[in-house]
């Protein structure tokens, strides 16, 4: 009777050691991230929403935040998955300008008119 017990122990012994005995995966970590600054032609509230809603929707966006007394869209964003250039475009295709390039103008059209460069408000 005092060896089932200790032989049921050294069986348990032996299936929990194997369990540990498994290489545990672990996450390697992504590439780092980068940040690209894009001046826009957005120009109230509703362009912050609408830019940053878009950058969202981006493959890749970690963060987006637009300054609006600067105009100035921050975005961060992992360069595997996306680039500056894209997401120049991706700006472009939301109706607004992107540094130096100018807006989609079908997008632009679609901007509400408090969005549009030419409203005398802004």
């Amino acid at each position: 009777m005092k060896f089932f017990p200790s032989f049921l122990l050294a069986g348990l012994l032996m299936i929990s050691s194997g369990a540990f005995a498994q290489t545990a995966k672990t996450k390697t970590k992504g590439p780092a991230t980068e940040t690209v600054q894009l001046k826009t032609s957005a120009v109230c509230d509703m362009c912050k929403a609408r830019l940053e809603k878009a950058m969202a929707y981006e493959k890749g966006v970690q963060q987006a935040t637009l300054d609006v007394p600067t105009q100035m869209l921050t975005v961060t964003f992992r360069p595997d998955k996306t680039s500056a250039a894209a997401l120049t475009s991706a700006v472009q295709k939301t109706g607004y300008d992107a540094n130096d390039q100018l807006a989609d103008e079908k997008a632009y059209e679609r901007l509400p008119e408090c969005c549009k460069k030419t409203n005398a408000v802004h």
